[in-house]
């Protein structure tokens, strides 16, 4: 695809992403040299390929660098690109300060400046979802890696979350308005059916370390951010 489309987005995206968009905070840590390959073939239709898949972290990478980066030059600042993107598949491949990188998730790690992801968790997502998973996971990671460069910090691990949120939302929001994204009549009620489901369990304190919010939470900051840009996001400045 020359303009990558947004595409279904079902229960299975956001249960991966309740795991997948976190982000260490601190420590040393640096990827493997070199991330392992996705494998396998198509879906059960046929339409998802390991190449389909490639190209789509690729190009999810870019759009998310592009997108920053003009942020960035409007306001006058110099902007670094995350260092790198790495797929890992085993527990502890990747560690972030010292700290294993668990499967079925994806983080940014400010002490390496890379986004790692399982390949495998990403790629059944990818086949059985599409490729608004990976443009979903890609953005809310690369909003940590802007956190970082901003130097905001939190105290509550949900305002931090609830923030990579929005700025996920602006980024994906502003790109299909700029005509850098499509978008299909319906995905953003599948996409918002989708997020219903990414919420903390009730059991799950908003104060807790780790915490993200409720599914109405994360719900309302990525809308937030994609209906109002960047201004909905509490970037200050």
């Amino acid at each position: 695809m020359t303009r990558p489309v947004l595409t279904r987005v079902l229960a299975l995206l956001v249960v991966g992403v309740v795991a997948a968009a976190c982000g260490f905070s601190t420590g040393d840590g640096d990827p493997a040299a070199d991330p392992p390959a996705a494998t396998g073939g198509p879906d059960e239709d046929g339409t998802m390929t390991v190449g389909e898949f490639k190209s789509d972290i690729q190009t999810a990478t870019n759009t998310a660098e592009a997108y920053w980066k003009a942020r960035f030059e409007e306001s006058g600042e110099r902007f670094r690109a995350v260092r790198r993107v790495v797929a890992y598949t085993r527990d502890g491949e990747i560690n972030c300060g010292g700290e294993p990188v668990p499967r079925n998730n994806a983080v940014y790690c400010p002490a390496g400046d890379f986004i790692a992801y399982d390949v495998n968790f990403a790629v059944a997502a990818f086949r059985q979802v599409g490729d608004a998973f990976l443009y979903y996971l890609l953005g809310h990671e690369y909003a940590h890696a802007i956190q970082a460069r901003l130097g905001i910090e939190h105290r509550l691990t949900i305002d931090h979350e609830l923030q990579a949120d929005c700025m996920a939302g602006a980024y994906l929001g502003d790109s299909v308005r700029g005509k850098a994204l499509g978008v299909d009549d319906g995905d953003l009620d599948e996409f918002q059916n989708g997020l219903l489901a990414v919420g903390d369990d009730p059991s799950v304190p908003w104060f807790a370390p780790g915490a993200h919010g409720t599914a109405e939470q994360r719900t309302e900051s990525f809308f937030l951010g994609y209906e109002k840009s960047l201004s909905a996001c509490d970037l200050g400045g």
